[in-house]
């Protein structure tokens, strides 16, 4: 049978082999996971997340909802009128529309109606967490992209509410038209953060490229 390490040593003393153990090797030693690593990685998700928001404006305000227009005597959905719309347009298109084509619209609401607020504040969010240092100045940017999801949500609930009273409640429209007009608002000045975000991102690093000069 083969010695313990501890009986080869009490036989031989000193002159005892003892076998070495050595721990395995880090596994992919060469990986690089630096802060540069990191930020590329976020780029490529914002640069997915910013065309899957380009696809899903196009699919829901220039497709679905135009295409909707059919079904009401050629009227546009509140969701496209970016000035508001009062109790009479609402009355006038829900004449138009039988429960069919609401239910359409509120099917839309449900689906990609959802989705692109969400993706776009997700998408949002991290751009300027990536871009933006200061932690006072980066939840000042992301309120608005906060905001403008949770107004564009609510905003499609009060829609479809408003809209399906035969006789449109003056409170329940007011609600709807004033958070669309808030979402469009929103909408625009998340894209101002955006692009500054991406200002901000990129001064530092123009600083620190910029080539020095001798006193």
């Amino acid at each position: 049978m083969a010695k313990t390490p501890a009986q080869r040593i009490k036989k031989h003393g000193s002159k005892a082999a003892v076998p070495q153990h050595h721990l395995p090797p880090v596994i992919n030693p060469t990986t690089d996971r630096s802060p540069q690593t990191a930020r590329n990685n976020s780029n490529l998700i914002v640069i997915a997340g910013v065309v899957a928001s380009l696809f899903l404006f196009w699919y829901v305000h220039l497709l679905t909802l135009d295409q909707l227009r059919q079904l009401a005597s050629g009227l546009a959905m509140p969701d496209s009128l970016v000035g508001g719309f009062d109790t009479a347009y609402v009355g006038e298109l829900h004449t138009a529309m039988n429960d069919d084509a609401r239910g359409q619209l509120n099917y839309v609401h449900k689906t990609a109606g959802t989705l692109f607020p969400l993706i776009f504040g997700f998408t949002w969010l991290l751009l300027i967490g990536t871009n933006v240092a200061r932690k006072a100045l980066r939840w000042a940017l992301w309120a608005v992209p906060l905001l403008f999801v949770v107004v564009r949500l609510w905003g499609n609930v009060a829609i479809d509410t408003a809209l399906a009273a035969g006789t449109p409640d003056a409170g329940q429209v007011a609600l709807a038209s004033s958070l669309t007009v808030a979402g469009w608002v929103l909408f625009v000045l998340s894209l101002l953060t955006g692009a500054a975000a991406v200002f901000l991102g990129k001064r530092p690093r123009q600083k620190a490229n910029s080539p020095s000069t001798a006193p």
